[in-house]
């Protein structure tokens, strides 16, 4: 179902990490489910992230940096990963620049 207590159980029967991923949906759109996660007790941490796919993509990035905090190489791979996704930002913005958006939006 669209119930946001799961990763509230979760953090209370662990020590380690826990990510929480509110889903869209619903008919306030995730917002209850962003509500629930968030407000947690103290003494029962969930890291939250955005609602949908995206916080689903950042739960993993997030999940990748709390492991390369022990891993010289996956932080390395992982800063490697963020310079890549900064040029594709920069390189978008000087072909948006370049061509204007009438035609940017056309490709």
């Amino acid at each position: 179902g669209m119930a946001a207590h799961l990763a509230g159980a979760v953090a209370a029967q662990t020590a380690r990490p826990v990510i929480g991923v509110p889903m869209g949906g619903g008919l306030m759109g995730g917002l209850d489910a962003l509500l629930s996660t968030v407000q947690m007790p103290p003494g029962v941490p969930v890291l939250t992230t955005a609602i949908g796919k995206a916080g689903a993509t950042n739960a993993a990035l997030a999940a990748v940096q709390i492991l390369a905090v022990g891993d010289e190489a996956l932080a390395g791979r992982f800063a490697a990963y963020k310079k890549q996704m900064a040029d594709k930002v920069l390189a978008n913005d000087a072909r948006l620049q370049q061509s204007g958006l009438e035609k940017y939006e056309k490709k």
